[in-house]
């Protein structure tokens, strides 16, 4: 592998040079909250947008993010590397305990965790298993906690499928690292936001270009039953962009290949995310 740049407590270095407490509260606890940014052609894709998120997440579990530093050590990153396609993989945690406790000490030194990788956003399709949304109740922040995420996708992998699409007590919420497009009956349509469902920096993108461009958007609460009417579902992420979803493993479905609302959406969403 190709060596990834990194930085830790304001120090550069090679990934694999990056060394990091066993008793930091990330490690222990998943105390931790991170964002994904995305860059194309060397200029960051929602920067203020991720990094006023990352503010919310903050906030949400009492930490005191120095946002000068985070925006200051990702444009680093980010001109660091000889790649102009890639991501920005971005942590910070409560910081490094003198001993495993689940009452935070309020003056330990926060961490700040990053590295940059190269990503080449080429389209991607998707086999997916429905699942039953077993993680906890605070979805809407992009905590690192994500163990629930891994079993499932690990369980849809294991069935040869490649992400998953979750749903609590029958309502569509989220894929396993992505929000859910779809479009049923000729009007594109995705989960309204709540506490069981990130708000997803390209999901809100989407919305705002799919209005420039006249196509409306319904955000409602959905069945996942829904799903099987649908005639095209997509999955938005930062590093997916619009990624289409061609089976379902345990969910009949009438996916047609070809959809003139679905294209309309992507030329549109290829043009505006990516500034082509």
């Amino acid at each position: 592998m190709d060596q990834i740049n990194a930085v830790y407590q304001g120090n550069f270095d090679s990934l694999d040079n990056i060394q990091v407490s066993p008793l930091s509260r990330a490690y222990t606890f998943s105390d931790s909250i991170y964002e994904v940014i995305p860059f194309f052609r060397g200029v960051a894709i929602g920067y203020n947008e991720h990094l006023a998120r990352l503010q919310r997440s903050a906030n949400a579990i009492d930490i005191d993010v120095d946002q000068s530093l985070v925006s200051k050590e990702v444009s680093q990153l980010i001109e660091s590397c000889d790649y102009e396609n890639g991501y920005v993989y971005y942590q910070v945690s409560r910081g490094v305990d003198q001993i495993r406790n689940h009452i935070y000490n309020n003056n330990i030194e926060i961490e700040y965790f990053g590295y940059v990788k190269n990503h080449g956003f080429e389209d991607q399709k998707f086999k997916v298993l429905v699942c039953d949304d077993i993680r906890w109740g605070r979805c809407d922040i992009k905590s690192t906690s994500l163990l629930a995420n891994t079993m499932m996708m690990n369980q849809a992998h294991q069935k040869g499928c490649n992400e998953i699409i979750m749903h609590k007590f029958g309502y569509i919420t989220e894929a396993g690292a992505s929000n859910i497009f779809f479009i049923y009956k000729d009007k594109v349509c995705t989960p309204k936001l709540n506490n069981n469902i990130l708000p997803g920096i390209t999901r809100s993108m989407s919305i705002d270009i799919f209005k420039k461009n006249g196509i409306g958007v319904i955000e409602d609460d959905f069945s996942i039953d829904i799903l099987s009417q649908a005639s095209k579902i997509w999955l938005t992420s930062s590093t997916k962009g619009m990624a289409e979803i061609y089976d379902i493993d345990n969910l009949k479905h009438c996916i047609s290949n070809e959809n003139a609302l679905f294209k309309k959406c992507k030329l549109a969403f290829n043009k505006s995310f990516f500034n082509l």
